[in-house]
């Protein structure tokens, strides 16, 4: 299936980014002591200075072996509280215990994540469950802790290697739009529902593709405005004019995240929904040369002429 990425690059970086935070079955060499047995060296092992939305500076003190995970509250937001299953937007930095180097920072691509609670590991729900948006969360637990007996390859992280884990919480995921309801244009299609999931377009009713870009709002959003360069959490799904089914969704798994108006996403995302207001649902026309051009997207089944419509939720920005 094919997102609405308009780069290589960017599904790259987030196929790499799925093995740090979920769990990994692929091993990987230990790092740390060869008997197992861990000194107990937990959060009184670093200190973590800097404000949230920075990167952090973290200093080691020793080696980072802890017993079990360990949270800590560095810096306190005054944003809403997160409970257990909520999803968040937030910047990651992560330090190997043992070698005592940064393994992995959001910080360097200057883009906050989703982190999508029920895919994560019990260490980087500690960083969520219980946090108001805003705070800054220190955690240390081991590899296995992290993502189980393999550790993390991609990473450099042994199986029996202490990890650090710095959490900015930036913004809350919603799990739907929420805002006033609004009269669709006349042009747009109308959704196909199932048990309340969204599940496709039908075009039985609507005009017939226009060449410009267009965007019809259904729920206006009561969430602050999108701004360029920030990084949107959505649910969306895409539809081919007068195709029967999507090419791509996303309701029936979990919501995606991407910068928004930097070229990371197709052009006509980055034109219409920079300004959108978080909350908001609405219904995108897109015509070829602001979607996937002359050559479309074959694995698709998109072609050069095809007009793109989708539907999307944006739920969170940061």
């Amino acid at each position: 299936m094919s997102r609405p990425r308009s780069t290589r690059t960017r599904r790259t970086r987030l196929a790499a980014l799925s093995g740090v935070l979920l769990l990994s079955t692929v091993g990987l060499a230990a790092c740390g002591d060869d008997d197992g047995a861990s000194s107990g060296a937990g959060l009184d092992a670093v200190s973590v200075t800097g404000d949230p939305g920075t990167e952090p500076k973290v200093t080691f003190d020793e080696q980072v072996e802890p017993d079990g995970i360990e949270s800590e509250v560095v810096t306190e937001g005054d944003g809403e509280e997160l409970g257990e299953g909520d999803n968040v937007l937030a910047h990651i930095w992560m330090g190997n215990g043992f070698t005592q180097e940064k393994a992995f920072s959001t910080y360097d691509a200057k883009a906050p994540e989703l982190l999508t609670y029920a895919d994560l590991g019990e260490p980087f729900q500690e960083a969520i469950d219980g946090h108001t948006v805003g705070s800054r969360v220190t955690v240390v637990a081991s590899a296995e802790d992290t993502y189980g007996e393999g550790g993390n390859p991609q990473l450099g992280i042994g199986n029996q290697d202490g990890l650090v884990i710095v959490v900015d919480l930036l913004s809350k995921v919603a799990a739907e739009p929420s805002g006033e309801e609004r009269e669709p244009a006349k042009w747009a299609p109308t959704l196909v529902e199932d048990g309340g999931t969204i599940t496709g377009l039908d075009f039985t009713e609507a005009n017939r593709p226009s060449k410009n870009l267009l965007d019809t709002t259904l729920v206006k959003g009561d969430g602050p405005v999108v701004e360029k360069g920030q990084t949107i959490a959505v649910d969306y799904l895409g539809q081919v004019y007068d195709a029967k089914k999507p090419f791509d969704e996303s309701y029936s798994k979990q919501p995606t995240s991407f910068p928004i108006g930097t070229g990371a996403v197709v052009k006509g995302w980055d034109q219409a929904l920079v300004g959108q207001t978080v909350g908001s649902r609405v219904i995108l026309s897109i015509p070829p040369e602001l979607g996937y051009g002359k050559t479309g997207n074959e694995q698709a089944g998109i072609k050069g002429t095809d007009t793109l419509f989708f539907v999307v939720d944006i739920l969170g920005a940061a």
